[in-house]
């Protein structure tokens, strides 16, 4: 065994014991005494133990990418870093393939294509770890094809407290402990225990080669009834069209940034179901949705695609021009840390806030009215350049019914999923930026509420389905029916919360926003 404790006088501490997010830990006392990094699920089981009877609270990291204080704001407590439990060798006699928690998605796609020529449908931020990323939720460029990643877990190594307070390695499988992994499939880290591996006894091919590519619009001429058009036309495509099979290869991320920018982004990835790109048509009819903004095409790959997009209007011309990029690449190549093509991590050092939407319709004109309202909006004091709102092509294979009986993740009927994102550095704008996410948030989900108890939330209904707990909002704690938000209106929460009852009986494995026992 190979437990390394590094407490607060150790050169290290600084570093391990905070993660992405700058605002956690919030002040020096809220900073955990000592974080342990550990080699192997047996050492986990016994540094866990060790704490407990030391009365010392453990929270878990394995990527560092938590978008609250669950992790980092752990006072005199003790953080369990699980960075180096990253081997993705299956083990003897177990199932075919392996993540430990510990591994970061830039190392999980290429070590899986080596070993098998097989992915999982996971996100594009290369630093973010399994652990985290895979019990909550975690998807990607490939889960309208594919589905989320936790459809295809099919076993978990998880370290559990019992009542006594003695540390247990529990297998949880479809045969043994099967209410554990399904609850460990979807609904979020921080609840049951600490995941060290995740194992799959199937997992998809990946595709051979990719369309990657990129649609520019500036703000330069954008008036509200443009931008109204451009997000129908966006959020349109994937209430209608989005939903035919042959579709679910193209995925796209439409960067909704403040003015402030400059422009608005969206971007393009696109395979067909075989894993090649040598029938176009699909990209080609997405892309041509936007030909009314005037786009310059810019086609690497295909260049007949380019007939089918008008020249560039002569300069001076007034008009919000929309510019089109498109490359292929070896799908190898566009995972492997070497390409963009979706979204970065957050970015080191930086301040984050952040909340989420999961949307069954396309944008109401009111919804684009608030919009444009907010992404035009000056707050004094805040700089809102790094200020969006990422709109995710969802649905395909993730809205397949039958796999909400298996997994934690409840939103099975939804066709965008919405990112709000603030990014900024200096802690005096603080205070502006918060006002701009939440006074946005909370009018564009009160349209048409007024009086109700939802008014301000995207709660279930004809239009939402609640938001995403890999994307936890702890201001959403001020309203009664939070769980719901996350885990929808049905018996999910229940079970969750029968299964926390069980697994984690003392209620160790706890912050804000953890399932209640």
């Amino acid at each position: 065994m190979s437990i390394e404790i590094v407490l607060s006088d150790d050169i290290r501490f600084e570093h391990l014991s905070q993660g992405q997010n700058a605002r956690f830990p919030e002040t020096a006392h809220d900073r955990a005494s000592r974080v342990a990094l550990c080699d192997s699920t047996e050492d986990v089981a016994e540094v866990l133990e060790r704490f407990v009877r030391a009365g010392l609270r453990p929270t878990v990291r394995s990527g560092g990418h938590c978008y609250e204080d669950f992790v980092d704001n752990n006072p005199g407590g003790a953080i369990i870093d699980l960075s180096l439990l990253s081997g993705t060798a299956p083990l003897p006699h177990g199932p075919k393939y392996r993540l430990g928690a510990g591994t970061k998605l830039g190392q999980a796609y290429p070590d899986l294509y080596k070993r098998d020529l097989v992915t999982i449908p996971g996100g594009t931020c290369p630093p973010v770890g399994a652990g985290g990323h895979i019990s909550g939720g975690g998807y990607g460029l490939l889960s309208r094809l594919h589905g989320i990643t936790p459809d295809w877990v099919s076993a978990v190594d998880i370290v559990t407290v019992d009542h006594a307070g003695k540390a247990k390695i529990v297998r949880a499988d479809k045969r043994q402990n099967s209410d554990l992994l399904r609850a460990c499939r979807g609904a979020g880290g921080g609840n049951f225990g600490i995941i060290t591996n995740f194992y799959f006894d199937t997992l998809p091919k990946a595709p051979t080669e990719v369309l990657r590519g990129s649609v520019s619009f500036g703000w330069d001429g954008m008036t509200e009834e443009r931008f109204e058009r451009v997000l129908y036309l966006f959020s349109n495509y994937w209430e209608t069209r989005g939903r035919d099979p042959e579709t679910w290869g193209l995925f796209s991320i439409f960067n909704l940034s403040h003015r402030s920018s400059g422009h608005l982004g969206m971007s393009v990835n696109f395979t067909n179901p075989d894993g090649t790109v040598n029938d176009t048509r699909v990209v080609e009819e997405f892309l041509a949705m936007f030909d009314e903004c005037k786009p310059v095409a810019q086609l690497s790959v295909h260049p007949a695609m380019a007939e089918h997009h008008p020249e560039p209007p002569p300069s001076g011309t007034n008009l919000c021009l929309a510019k089109h990029t498109l490359n292929k690449m070896a799908w190898i190549d566009a995972n492997s840390g070497r390409s963009g093509g979706g979204r970065g991590g957050p970015i080191v050092n930086h301040r984050h806030k952040y909340k989420s939407t999961f949307m069954k319709k396309s944008f109401t004109p009111e919804e684009a009215r608030c919009f444009y309202k907010h992404l035009t909006r000056e707050i004094p004091g805040a700089d809102l350049s790094s200020s969006t709102v990422l709109a995710d092509s969802f649905g395909g294979a993730v809205n397949k019914k039958e796999k909400y009986e298996e997994t934690s993740a409840a939103q099975r009927d939804s066709i965008l999923k919405l990112q709000f994102i603030s990014t900024w550095t200096d802690s005096a704008q603080d205070q502006g930026h918060a006002q701009w996410m939440r006074d946005f948030y909370t009018e564009l989900y009160s349209i048409g509420k007024t009086g109700s108890k939802h008014a301000g939330t995207p709660f279930w209904g004809d239009q939402y389905q609640g938001c995403y707990i890999n994307y936890p909002d702890a201001d959403m704690l001020q309203y009664d029916f939070w769980p719901q938000l996350y885990y929808g209106t049905d018996d999910l929460y229940p079970f969750l919360q029968s299964v926390k009852r069980r697994y984690d009986p003392n209620n160790i494995f706890h912050h804000a926003m953890s399932v209640r026992v």
